[in-house]
């Protein structure tokens, strides 16, 4: 898991990884809503139910539309892993709730990271060609008015 991606949410996800490698399938949806839940914690929004929270994180722009839905389905998982329904929680369910959860960090903390230097590098490189661009027009203009002919 990625370095940039904060350190207890990562410890959280490696606890549902490990809870899922033990076959405890209800642990491991637990356990990605708790990382879930960090997730918002980190990025400062603290409303409460954790659904609200995920539309909060969407009108302030941290995720979109189907991270949205993705969010509030592990939600929906990790309650029903949470409370007793007398249904079990599939390895399937599990295995997915891990991979979504994984997705959701990278596109947090991973992608969004890189896209933001990308941004910032095409800015700075555009920037000198700008700079660049005009000390040229400005020794061009220099040399014209050294070199003309007097009048």
């Amino acid at each position: 898991m990625a370095e940039t991606i904060p350190e207890v949410l990562r410890r959280e996800h490696f606890e549902a990884r490990t809870c899922f490698k033990s076959k405890a399938y209800t642990a491991t949806v637990v356990m990605v809503r708790r990382t879930l839940e960090g997730v918002c914690t980190q990025h400062g929004i603290n409303k409460k139910p954790l659904h609200r929270a995920f539309e909060e994180m969407k009108s302030v722009g941290l995720i979109e539309g189907r991270l949205l839905e993705w969010a509030q389905e592990l939600r929906v998982l990790g309650n029903e892993g949470a409370h007793f329904t007398g249904k079990p929680v599939t390895r399937q369910d599990a295995s997915d709730a891990i991979a979504l959860a994984e997705a959701l960090l990278d596109y947090l903390y991973v992608f969004n990271e890189q896209f933001l230097k990308f941004k910032e590098r095409r800015k700075k490189a555009a920037e000198m060609a700008e700079k660049a661009a005009q000390n040229t027009a400005s020794e061009k203009g220099n040399l014209e008015k050294t070199s003309a002919p007097p009048k």
